[in-house]
Order: C-alpha cells, then structure tokens, then sequence
C-alpha cells in the first residue's frame, strides 16, 4: 500500500546554517541523536551535510573541523527532495536511483519540514520484515 510522504516522515528536520563549522554540526547531529543535517538559510536549502561527509570528506582530507565551514563539505545542489505530497514509491524510486538513504523533505517554495528515510519506508511499507525490525532498532537508518 502505497502512503503519502507526510505520514511517514520525520517532522521537524535538523538544520544548520551554511557557515556553520564542522565542529558545531557535529554536536548538533549528536544532540539530536541523527547522522545528517540539512545545510539551509531560512527557506533555502542548501545542501545535506551528513556524518560521513565530516569523516570522509573532511577530517580524512586534514581539513580543521573547528574552522571549516559546512557550506564547504556538504553535499550540494542538486539536492534531491520530496514533497509531503508525493508518494512512498516516489521516495523509494529516488532513493534507489540516486543511491541515498534520505531525502529531505520540503513544501513547495523550497522551505525544509522533514526527513524521511530508507528505514521509514521500509517500517511503513513491509512492517513485518526483517529490514523493518532492523530499522526500528537503529534510528540512524
């Protein structure tokens, strides 16, 4: 069965401003407990900054956390997103053919209201899963 994106999303997605250090980020995504944050300005998404963009594409390359700005390292446009409107099958089609776990999701004009993740589709559509078991344990997915 088929749901709409605002059934299943997180709510609420954690921001950060392009200016924001590495550092900064970091304790963001650790206060609220998730591996990615959006890169926004007001309504203007920016990019996503994940855990591993701060791993791999900064900290392994030398790059100081303390001063390096997100704007530098996250993953910029095009960013894919969904709407609340759009489907579960839709999110899942993007997910498979770009290769990402989450898609932030965003009203029309652009402006950030959620997350939603591959183990959000996988608890909605296949509850009894494996995978769904797996995701309800591991927030991060």
């Amino acid at each position: 069965m088929t749901h709409r994106i605002r059934d299943v999303m997180s709510p609420g997605a954690v921001a950060v401003e392009p200016m924001t250090t590495l550092e900064k980020a970091a304790r963001v995504m650790n206060e609220h407990n998730v591996g990615d944050v959006l890169v926004a300005y007001d309504c203007d998404l920016f990019g996503v900054l994940t855990d591993r963009d701060i791993v791999v594409r900064a900290v392994a390359e030398g790059v100081d956390p303390h001063t390096t700005a997100v704007g530098s390292v996250c993953s910029r446009p095009p960013v894919v997103t969904v709407s609340p409107e759009d489907t579960t099958d839709h999110a899942a089609e993007l997910m498979r053919q770009y290769a990402v776990r989450r898609l932030p999701v965003v009203e029309r004009g652009g402006c950030p209201v959620g997350m939603v993740s591959l183990g959000d589709l996988a608890v909605t559509e296949e509850p009894h899963t494996a995978l769904a078991d797996i995701t309800r344990a591991d927030p991060t997915h």
